[in-house]
């Protein structure tokens, strides 16, 4: 039976398109470079009996790379994980071949984001959550900050990892003074609480904007 992927969104394969859907996967091995087909048709034992175009919805060619381990079974893995996308390995023999796609996380994140923070009554922890997505992903600074700012100002002065988050947030704005002002309550809190992780991650930082 056909080797198959299957995609639950839209995404982008080497810089190509491919819809949401289970495609049979081939390959065109050549020395230096593989072709890599995604084929709509997937009840196929091996290859089709008649190949037909139309039913190929992506083409990428993709670099091959010699492994020093010989791999005797046909294998496919999927590296370089992160949070938009990932890389599919195919690796055969002495050779490894990387097949790059890209996910829409981040759209389908700010806007499940935007439908949260338009409810009324929101946490502390719906403004720090939304804050730290769009920092993660240096999405819109300011309101990153005003959220920030906004689920510091419902805590008690304890939550030295919402503090944490803030004082970066107005580092990254250019606000050395305000990151490092946070950034020793962030501290101090992190200390009471004895979160030495936290303890370290504030003084490295401190010290990197000449706070200490």
């Amino acid at each position: 039976m056909n080797t198959k992927i299957t995609f639950s969104d839209d995404v982008v394969v080497e810089g190509k398109e491919l819809k949401a859907g289970t495609y049979a996967v081939y390959t065109k091995p050549n020395e230096a470079v593989w072709e890599v087909f995604f084929y709509t048709d997937t009840n196929n034992g091996g290859l089709p009996q008649e190949w037909d175009a139309s039913k190929v919805a992506a083409t990428v060619k993709v670099e091959a790379y010699p492994i020093s381990e010989s791999i005797e079974t046909f294998t496919i893995t999927f590296d370089d994980l992160h949070n938009n996308g990932a890389t599919m390995g195919l690796l055969w023999e002495k050779t490894y071949v990387g097949v790059k796609f890209v996910v829409p996380t981040v759209d389908k994140a700010i806007k499940s984001i935007q439908e949260t923070m338009s409810k009324p009554d929101l946490s502390a922890n719906d403004y720090f959550s939304a804050a730290s997505y769009y920092y993660s992903e240096g999405i819109n600074m300011e309101q990153a900050k005003e959220w920030v700012d906004k689920a510091v100002s419902m805590g008690n002065g304890t939550e030295f990892w919402m503090m944490r988050t803030q004082s970066l947030i107005y580092a990254k704005l250019g606000d050395k003074e305000g990151a490092i002002e946070v950034a020793k309550k962030s501290l101090a809190a992190a200390q009471a609480a004895g979160n030495q992780d936290y303890v370290k991650m504030n003084k490295d930082s401190l010290k990197e904007w000449a706070g200490l």
